[in-house]
């Protein structure tokens, strides 16, 4: 089975790139074999898409605007950290940022809720 470029990524971003990225600040894979293994989803899908299948791996992500997995889990521990930075005010003091705090006490224990 082979799909457009356009096709593959509506299905690729709405079906298996979910489950890759599921809970994935908890588990973030740090050994290289559990590295290779979730790349390798990636790399074996992008080789459904015609026109791109006969290019290298960094090729065809390029080709289709997709960002690798390890960008993705970098950008979102970066995310992560500085929110919390942020939440907990240790940011630089010149930064303005403003977030509201949720109002209501609902939040179940914590009062960082946005």
């Amino acid at each position: 089975m082979q799909l457009n470029r356009e096709t593959f990524v509506n299905l690729y971003k709405a079906m298996v790139r979910p489950h890759i990225k599921y809970a994935n600040s908890v588990w973030s894979p740090f050994k290289l074999t559990d590295i290779k293994a979730v790349e390798k989803v990636q790399m074996r899908a992008t080789k459904l898409v015609i026109g791109v299948k006969s290019l290298p791996y960094c090729e065809r992500v390029r080709k289709l605007k997709l960002p690798t997995l390890k960008y993705r889990r970098l950008r979102g521990d970066m995310i992560e950290a500085g929110l919390y930075k942020i939440l907990t005010c240790q940011n630089d003091a010149n930064v303005s940022l403003k977030l509201t705090m949720n109002q209501t006490k609902s939040t179940r224990g914590h009062d960082y809720k946005l």
